[in-house]
């Protein structure tokens, strides 16, 4: 069962590609907040065809949704 994980706008997505988002977004327990625009490069699945993980500079394992990336 091959899984087609998009972006925002309809790109496929694989494993190792950059991705920025698109909107600020909360992190759930934590006051931190991932402004637009921020780069998450070398991206992994997790199974979800609408979950990807990654990591910034400043927060590591990441489980981010595809509605709020675009491919980079």
């Amino acid at each position: 069962m091959d899984i087609v994980v998009k972006d925002s706008n309809g790109t496929p997505l694989s494993e190792g590609d950059t991705v920025t988002v698109i909107k600020d977004l909360k992190l759930k327990g934590s006051s931190t907040v991932i402004k637009r625009g921020t780069v998450i490069k070398n991206i992994r699945f997790n199974g979800s065809e609408d979950e990807i993980e990654g990591r910034t500079d400043k927060v590591k394992g990441l489980v981010l949704r595809t509605e709020f990336l675009r491919k980079s």
